[in-house]
């Protein structure tokens, strides 16, 4: 009489119901969904991630058609970039532009002409809200004005590409800058000490980013070897806040556009401090920029200012002769 097969050991910590059959699907789908984080996480942290994941927070550009519908217009690479500066007023740009009927625009920064550009245009172009005859294409990215290879990569995309920079008291956009980054890491040393090397004898420090940013003169001399002065609309980041219509009239116009964004489409905010877009259509509530903006600055001694505004000087009279345009910073 042969004897019967001995019964399997029992699998310690319970792993036999783990790895049992029925489990099986639904444990490598928990396998695989966390080797996708782990993959993008990784790739986030080396500084590798041009676009965020669907469902971790990204604004997708264009939402897929539903099954009852077909998609409308088609995707295009932007006719118009908002190509600078950071802290400048970029974000509160692109807000009111996309109250406008004729523009549609990419929410998040696509950051393809300095940290994508390898992924190509097909790829570019998809990230793209769909837009219909007469109406604009249009993304923002604050850091292309200061990158290198920026112009070189727009013009080869085409030469005809609109350019907006809006630009501000290079002063204030360092403070401001620095107020960002401080509100992220806390630790970081004070401002007086990242902007100068030696502060009795003004010694600026070049190196420090937020610094360098706003020398504006030096970035615009790269453009203007791709691009001509035609090609430029500079938006004065103090003039978004003091006359957000007036400023919008410039940029509707230097875009083609019907000026439909006027006067009675703002109100101004007491406690942010800037203009917000007054309740829309089917809205609850008005639209004002998000906590980031708006954050109060740290007290910075008047001496540190004054050296400042020194450093700044000839290059802010370069770039208004450069602009033809004085934006009063003196």
């Amino acid at each position: 009489m042969s004897s019967m097969p001995a019964a399997p050991a029992p699998c310690p910590m319970g792993c036999s119901s783990l790895w049992s059959p029925r489990a099986l699907p639904v444990n490598l789908g928990l396998l695989l969904t966390m080797l996708v984080l782990f993959t993008y996480c990784f790739y986030c942290l080396s500084g590798s991630c041009c676009q965020p994941l669907p469902g971790l927070g990204a604004a997708v550009a264009d939402p897929p058609p539903g099954p009852r519908s077909a998609a409308v217009g088609s995707k295009r690479l932007p006719q118009a970039i908002i190509v600078g500066v950071k802290k400048g007023g970029t974000r509160a740009l692109l807000e009111f532009l996309r109250i406008h009927p004729d523009v549609r625009a990419l929410g998040t920064e696509p950051h393809f002409f300095d940290r994508c550009y390898e992924r190509g245009l097909d790829w570019y172009r998809n990230l793209m809200p769909r837009t219909l005859d007469g109406q604009i294409t249009m993304e923002k990215t604050p850091s292309y004005f200061v990158t290198k290879e920026a112009p070189k990569r727009i013009y080869n995309m085409s030469r005809d590409t609109k350019l907006i920079v809006v630009v501000r008291n290079p002063v204030t956009r360092a403070i401001s800058d620095y107020t960002q980054t401080l509100s992220k890491t806390p630790t970081l040393p004070n401002f007086q000490a990242l902007a100068f090397k030696n502060i009795s004898r003004g010694l600026v420090d070049t190196s420090w980013s937020a610094i360098r940013i706003g020398i504006y003169a030096k970035h615009l001399n790269n453009w203007l070897q791709y691009f001509p002065l035609s090609k430029f609309l500079f938006v004065s980041g103090e003039r978004l806040v003091s006359d957000p219509a007036g400023e919008m009239g410039r940029v509707q116009d230097f875009l083609g556009l019907k000026r439909v964004i006027t006067d009675k489409h703002f109100y101004f905010n007491e406690t942010k401090g800037f203009p917000c877009l007054k309740k829309p259509e089917g809205s609850s509530k008005p639209r004002c920029l998000g906590k980031s903006k708006g954050r109060p600055h740290p007290k910075i001694e008047k001496q540190v200012i004054q050296h400042l505004e020194e450093f700044y000087r000839p290059f802010n009279m370069k770039f208004y002769q450069m602009t033809g345009k004085d934006f009063g910073w003196e």
